[in-house]
């Protein structure tokens, strides 16, 4: 007999048998068995195991601009106060100076950066950011204050000062940062391709009226740590040199970067300036660089103190 349908399949499925169960049984406890020794393993693995080294992180220290580009930009930001024969001695001298070596130059205002109540000679640091915006491929910034003259135009930024072995060779280790007593002092090991700071000591401290700084990620948390507004508002005794000081002092990122050299190298003072200058500090002939200091304090005159040193200048045509 055919039928219409498929007969119904029963409802009550057969009970599982003893063997199935222990089948099951088993697979169940060898599958926990087998992740318990995945779990041990990788345990140790990772308590004993080597971990991968990741590869070096490779800081590229500048030394040379790409062709056409200055290798060293002089910032001197001109306090609007001086009289125009001053501003146009100032300005010739680094203008000369520049075109013997291929630099450029880069003289701003100081009014134009907002200090709030600070002094004008806070001005030296947003100075320099702006000179590494306006000339993002230059390696150097050399900063002059505006009371300074550069007397020896032979003598290059790279050669004289930042080349590795030139900067190593004079480069004053194990010092006090700020003289006569500091109990921080320069690190005695630093190489001279890693230095990002050069600056010079006067009796009263670090002289940040000259010094120099290397282009990098590092240049720019230094000028942002030294313009941070609480150093600002901090009524320091001198200003931007106090705080530069202090954080010099205080942050061993900063002093890992920095190499002080002799006055002499970077910074020589006038005879007027001679009583805060360091040993060998005064001014003499063939050095770089002469400072007047506070030539601008009455009743003294900037005018009649720098017009001597700068009919010695070399006389350049234009």
């Amino acid at each position: 007999m055919h039928y219409a349908f498929p007969p119904r399949k029963t409802s009550n499925p057969p009970k599982p048998t003893r063997t199935n169960y222990l089948r099951r049984t088993r697979l169940q406890f060898f599958a926990v068995v087998a992740l318990c020794v995945c779990l041990t393993l990788y345990l140790v693995s990772r308590l004993f195991g080597s971990t991968p080294t990741p590869p070096p992180v490779v800081v590229e220290y500048l030394t040379q601009a790409p062709r056409g580009q200055p290798n060293v930009v002089i910032v001197t930001p001109i306090d609007p106060a001086l009289s125009p024969s001053v501003k146009g001695i100032v300005q010739r001298n680094r203008e000369d100076y520049a075109a013997r070596h291929g630099y450029k130059t880069f003289f701003p205002d100081p009014n134009t950066y907002h200090l709030s109540d600070a002094p004008k000679s806070w001005a030296t640091v947003p100075a320099m950011r702006h000179a590494m915006t306006k000339f993002p491929q230059t390696p150097f910034f050399f900063f002059l204050g505006d009371h300074a003259l550069i007397m020896n135009y032979d003598l290059s930024v790279e050669e004289h000062i930042m080349e590795k072995g030139r900067l190593e060779s004079i480069m004053l280790t194990d010092i006090p940062v700020v003289p006569p007593d500091s109990v921080i002092k320069t690190f005695a090991h630093l190489k001279g391709d890693r230095i990002d700071f050069v600056l010079a000591q006067d009796k009263d401290g670090l002289a940040c009226t000259s010094f120099i700084i290397r282009r990098g990620e590092w240049a720019k948390y230094f000028l942002d740590a030294w313009f941070d507004p609480l150093y600002r508002s901090y009524n320091f005794q001198k200003a931007e040199r106090h705080a530069l000081e202090h954080i010099v002092q205080w942050h061993g990122t900063i002093l890992a970067k920095l190499a002080l050299v002799p006055q002499k190298i970077m910074n020589s003072y006038t005879e007027k300036e001679a009583s805060q200058a360091m040993a060998n500090g005064e001014y003499k002939d063939g050095d770089f660089i002469i400072n007047l200091g506070e030539c601008d304090r009455s009743p003294r005159s900037c005018e009649e103190e720098m017009q001597p040193y700068a009919e010695k200048l070399p006389k350049l045509e234009r």
